[in-house]
Formats: structure tokens, sequence, C-alpha cells
């Protein structure tokens, strides 16, 4: 199932954008085998409670010792029938472990060496320690977000570490796997999650530029300057949200809500935001959240509730399209895009790495001669 049905992958354990990557590539349909510490580390996730662990979903696992040589020797026979590897440890960890570049690529020159870090691979940050707010704070991204006169709004962590960071690995990876079709040979992928997020903001940049977008936070259209691009409470107390940026959704918006166009003047016009704002708070306090829903939503007036990770797969529009899917009691995303042809699968619960589960995740790797053999050399009492 999927589009990536025939490639394989290896994905070094880690944590954040390296298993994002892996879960979105597992999604399209590609068999990926996670290679887990025999210690695992510690994450805050309950003992036995392995299913709610989404970002290994859909993927085998084993569990080595990297400090074994020979655990390392099997890494690097698996790497032989590999297309892809991806590894998220600080720069040089792998080639220190001997699964390096040069180590994988002289097994497999058409290995395409995927690195997911914070800073790069180079600089003077590449050894630093770093999360997700960290990475998105050198590139001017956090400092954009929030409103007027308040901090920064920290963004969870999609800005960085699984937009900026795991779809920008994502897509490097399948462009050298593009490449590779033709040169024959694969390449190193260096992922850095502050340059990715730094992309993302690419249209920004240019409007600073060009003197179209104020540094100060909270004073923009996007940023919640704006009036017509903001979230307001209801009469329960819940929130919508409205995005009107042209002028005929912008006066469909004012019609409906009795709002007279004339009164308030061009909606771009900084001048007349004071009042439009105080005018859609007051209209949006008149009505429940359900309310404004049945009123606006399925019109032009850029209109959504502002709904919860409870609420939101009980949308009838996210319902109708099966954009969430519940697996052994577990609510979670179905894998995106959509392929016409070749669809995706419903995810797979995640696996525990066990002796038991061994041969069978290298089965779809290595003959079962080879698979016999590494259970006697590494599952040894």
């Amino acid at each position: 199932m999927g589009p990536l049905s025939n490639l394989k992958i290896i994905e070094l354990a880690g944590i954040g954008p390296g298993p994002m990557a892996g879960t979105v590539l597992a999604g399209m349909g590609a068999t990926v085998l996670r290679i887990d510490r025999t210690v695992a580390a510690d994450l805050g996730t309950p003992k036995g409670a392995l299913k709610y662990q989404l970002l290994r979903r859909s993927r085998d696992n084993i569990a080595l010792d990297l400090k074994d040589p020979e655990a390392i020797r099997l890494v690097l026979d698996l790497v032989e029938q590999a297309d892809v590897l991806i590894e998220g440890f600080r720069p040089g960890v792998t080639e220190r472990l001997g699964l390096g570049p040069e180590d994988c690529l002289a097994r497999n020159p058409r290995l395409v060496y995927g690195r997911m870090t914070g800073w790069g691979q180079d600089g003077p940050l590449a050894q630093a320690a770093g999360h997700d707010i960290n990475y998105i704070s050198i590139t001017g991204v956090l400092d954009a977000i929030g409103r007027k006169d308040e901090p920064p709004a920290i963004p969870l962590a999609l800005l960085g570490d699984m937009a900026g960071g795991a779809m920008f690995l994502v897509a490097g990876i399948l462009a050298a796997l593009y490449e590779a079709r033709d040169s024959g040979k694969g390449q190193v992928v260096d992922a850095s999650i502050a340059e990715g997020a730094a992309n993302l903001a690419t249209s920004f940049y240019g409007s600073v530029a060009a003197g179209m977008w104020k540094l100060e936070r909270g004073t923009n259209i996007l940023d919640s300057g704006a009036p017509f691009y903001d979230v307001y409470a209801c009469k329960d107390g819940k929130l919508i949200s409205i995005g009107p940026l042209e002028a005929r959704f912008h006066q469909d918006l004012l019609e409906r809500l009795d709002l007279s166009p004339e009164s308030f003047g061009r909606h771009l016009d900084r001048a007349n935001w004071p009042r439009l704002r105080e005018a859609f708070t007051a209209a949006f306090k008149t009505r429940t959240r359900d309310e404004w829903c049945a009123l606006l939503e399925g019109t032009d007036v850029c209109f959504a509730p502002v709904l919860n990770m409870a609420e939101a797969p009980q949308h009838p529009h996210l319902k109708a399209r099966g954009s969430f899917v519940e697996v052994e009691g577990v609510m979670q995303p179905m894998p995106a895009p959509r392929f016409s042809r070749t669809p995706n699968a419903v995810p797979r619960v995640p696996t525990e790495a066990s002796p038991e589960t061994f041969a069978d995740a290298l089965s779809k790797w290595l003959p079962e001669a080879e698979v016999g053999r590494w259970q006697s050399v590494l599952q040894r009492p």
C-alpha cells in the first residue's frame, strides 16, 4: 500500500523530527526498520503504553547495542539492502560508531543518508544541545508569533521539529532518491531544523525586506494585528476563527453579521482596524459557537470553529474524509497526502522490540539463514 511500497528505510532511533520523517515515509508505504537502543531513553511514556507513541507506528523494530561490533556489522548488512538511512544524533556520533556516511556508502553507494539535527552538521552551534524552541528562536520565526505587547507564543514543536525538520528531511530524501535514479549514486542529506524553519518563513522575509511587514509582533495582517484574521470568543466562551483577507469575502462576513460595509471603510486600511475589531468582538458574543457554525460554516467568509484535539476528529468534514482513524482505541491522523492509485494503508500499532519479534523484523531484509545466524550471534544468553 502507498507509492513508496518498494522503498526500504533504516531508522536509527531518536526523538522528534527523525521519527516523524520515518512515520511520514512509512505512511506512504515504505518498509521502515527502526533500530532501537537495547536500553531505551525514558521519554515519559508509561510502561505498557506503546500504542500511544504514534511516531513509532507502521514499522518493524529491533533492539541493538550499537557499542557491540557485531551489532554494527548487522546494521551494515542491512544498509546493503536499504535505499535510505535516517539518523538524528549529534554530528560525528555515527562516524564514531562505524555507521557514518563513508562506512555506509562504502557498503551501498546508492544509499541516501538522511541526517537530522537542530543546527546542522557544522557551524559554531553544531555540537550544542537544543530543542525546537531554540532552533526557531534564532531564525526570527518565534519572535514573529504572538500578540502585541506579549511574549512570543510557543507553537508546540510543530514549526521547528515537525515542519522545519521532519518535512524538509523527507523532501530532501525524496529529492536525493530521484537524482540517484539517474546517477546511480547516493548522497548525504543534511537537514537542519533551524534552516528548515527559516525556509518556512521565506515569504515573510520578502515582506520584511519590502517594508510590508512590521517587526513588531502582533501588528500585521497574519499575526493577530488585523481584526479580520483572528480568533473571537462566543457567547458560550468557546472560540471561532475568521480570515476573510479578500475584499469580497470580508464584505460577505460583514453582511452576515448585519454590519454595514460602508460604515467601516477599506478593511486593509489600518486606521479602520480598532472600530472593526470592536464590532467583531461584540457581534461574535451574541451567539454560541455552534450557532455561528450553523450560520457561517461552509460559506466564503473564511470561518472555522477553534476545536481542541478531542473535538477535531469528530468534525463532520474530517469525519466525511476519514482524516482520522481509531486504532486499538487511539484516535490518530491518517497518513497524508492522499494518492489516487496507490492509497495509504491504515497505520499499524507500534511494536515492542523483543527477541520474539527479532526474526520476523529481519525476514523482510535478509535471507532466512542470515536471520538465524544473527539471532544466534546477537541473542546469545
